[in-house]
């Protein structure tokens, strides 16, 4: 029998699986946090509970290594439910640790938290005294193999009890999803009578793995590739068009539209990347390669269900030969001589930066090795539209899965922690998002060796005033006061500066001619008069649907 208590046998269990825990301290969590520390779990402290949860979240999106956030019952469990609803939604394993209502009964501040959780999609695990250590790695290696969120909860009044399990086994290897079997023979005959292939990799196929063998395979049948914005540069080499959707050129676009078949490697095939129906052409063959037990997109003619490098491998050793050059050649030439992305104004009507131009110079100014996190709202595609960003584990987009802005700051911790050594961290973020997180850019700057924050400060939530202020509704509640980032960053032990020019970005590179040491932030004051070309995309494809609608 274990001598530990519950919240002991809750953290030397997870300990084997984690290595790092976010968070903020209270009565229902305090126990585990003592025994974590015992543990030698690294804890960081986070100012908001919701941080605990996307900073985990992050953590695992930069490094691929499992982590926890944890938080008191009631109010510190409510305060973490959009982070745990982004990391459902986006499918990120992560653990939240958290306090529950004793189980002698609900106490006049409990709420019923398994409940709340699975509306949100995420399953809960309560431990008990005779089965903690086992219902703990339930919760770790469910979360694991289902790539979601969980919650693992400790009733208030066993938290201190001693826990009465013993030990318990080996834990048993995650199953190796199905290889494709003979769906691949099809899959082959298709790609081997492709005369413009395409291979279009999303997150899935980042996960798994799979790089080299989608790489070779491109080669070998001479094919485009692509990737979502989260398998950005997974297959950059010979024939790579950049970004599928509403972040890459219209040129790529043009070029993926043509092709005849078209291999999707675990890409979920969002409105996004498919630019809401226009991305493939009407008669291409897409065929799609994931660990979803149903196609994602009534695109989809071909579903094979299997990991995604295996099944690379697989069509590695059914294709013969290398195909000719021909269609890349064409990508090349067109690549070469096509529009890339809009360079942006140096002057604009109010005076303030283009933010398309401001990306373009922060590109040149912000270190090579970089992990950028980037926040949800209407600048979001400034980053992977205008920065190299060399893998996909470096650029971590936070609340598009579940289309909420403020994650950005948090987010931004759990990647520091992730990071090698040499690496700054960015944060690009809007000034409404960051003024939601703003506790916790005291975070950041205490969890991080080098981090600039970037701040598309327009004064307003962008995207509102593009798409309903442009509609004639009051712009009031879409506005911002004016607020100093700058003044704030310093207050709290940062150093920064305010960017109305480009030549004011003589600041960061100083900075960061200076060791880059320490958080640096770059309060931008951009103009609200650039609407971003995936937005005007998303407002286009609206007015289409209503149009069926009232049509």
């Amino acid at each position: 029998m274990t001598s530990l208590t519950v919240s002991g046998r809750v953290a030397q269990v997870l300990s084997s699986y984690v290595s790092d825990v976010f968070g903020v301290m209270g009565n229902g969590n305090v126990y585990f946090l003592d025994a974590a520390e015992q543990q030698g779990l690294r804890f960081s402290p986070v100012r908001h509970e919701g941080a605990a949860i996307a900073a985990a979240d992050a953590y695992y999106r930069a490094s691929g290594r499992l982590a926890a956030g944890t938080t008191t019952y009631g109010p510190g469990y409510t305060n973490a439910l959009t982070a745990l609803a982004e990391a459902v939604q986006a499918q990120i394993p992560v653990v939240l640790v958290t306090g529950d209502a004793p189980t002698t009964g609900a106490r006049p501040w409990d709420v019923d938290q398994a409940a709340i959780a699975a509306g949100l999609g995420a399953a809960t695990f309560a431990v008990t005294r005779d089965a903690a250590g086992a219902i703990t790695r339930q919760a770790v290696e469910y979360a694991l193999s289902r790539r979601t969120a969980v919650v693992l909860a400790i009733p208030y009044d066993l938290a201190a009890l001693k826990a009465e399990d013993g030990d318990l086994p080996e834990p048993t290897a995650l199953k190796v999803t199905d290889d494709g079997g003979t769906d691949l023979a099809r899959v082959a005959r298709l790609l081997a009578g492709a005369r413009r292939p395409l291979i279009l990799a999303g997150r899935g196929a980042h996960l798994a793995g799979a790089g080299p063998e989608l790489r070779e395979l491109a080669d070998r049948l001479g094919a485009l590739t692509a990737g979502s914005a989260l398998a950005l540069n997974l297959l950059n080499g010979e024939g790579y068009l950049g970004v599928a959707g509403g972040f890459g050129t219209d040129t790529a676009a043009g070029l993926m539209g043509e092709a005849d078949v078209v291999l999707v490697a675990g890409a979920s095939l969002s409105p996004f990347t498919m630019r809401f129906g226009h991305l493939i052409g009407p008669d291409a063959t897409v065929i799609q390669i994931d660990t979803a037990v149903v196609p994602t997109n009534p695109r989809v003619d071909v579903f094979v269900r299997a990991d995604v490098k295996v099944a690379a491998s697989g069509l590695l050793s059914l294709l013969d030969g290398d195909a000719a050059g021909a269609w890349r050649a064409e990508a090349s030439r067109r690549l070469a001589s096509g529009p890339g992305h809009a360079a942006g104004s140096t002057s604009t009507v109010d005076g303030r930066l283009d933010p398309r131009a401001l990306a373009s110079a922060l590109d040149v100014v912000l270190p090579e090795r970089r992990t950028v996190v980037q926040d949800g709202g209407h600048f979001i595609g400034w980053a992977p539209m205008y920065w190299n960003i060399p893998r996909p584990q470096d650029l971590v987009m936070v609340g598009t899965a579940f289309q909420s802005i403020g994650l950005g700051l948090a987010s931004a911790v759990g990647a520091a922690r992730a990071v090698e050594d040499d690496r700054t961290l960015v944060l690009a973020s809007g000034d409404g998002g960051f003024l939601m997180g703003l506790s916790d850019l005291e975070s950041l700057i205490g969890a991080a060796r080098s981090a600039v924050v970037v701040i598309f400060n327009d004064a307003a939530y962008g995207a509102e005033i593009h798409q309903y202020g442009s509609q004639g509704l009051t712009e009031k509640p879409m506005l911002i006061p004016e607020v100093d980032f700058s003044g704030v960053a310093r207050a709290l032990g940062a150093e920064s500066a305010v960017i109305r020019s480009l030549d004011d970005l003589s600041a960061v590179q100083d900075w960061i001619d200076a060791d880059a040491r320490g958080t640096f932030v770059a309060d931008c004051r951009i103009t609200p008069s650039v609407r971003a070309p995936w937005l005007s995309e998303w407002m286009a494809a609206s007015q289409e649907a209503k149009a069926v609608v009232a049509g």
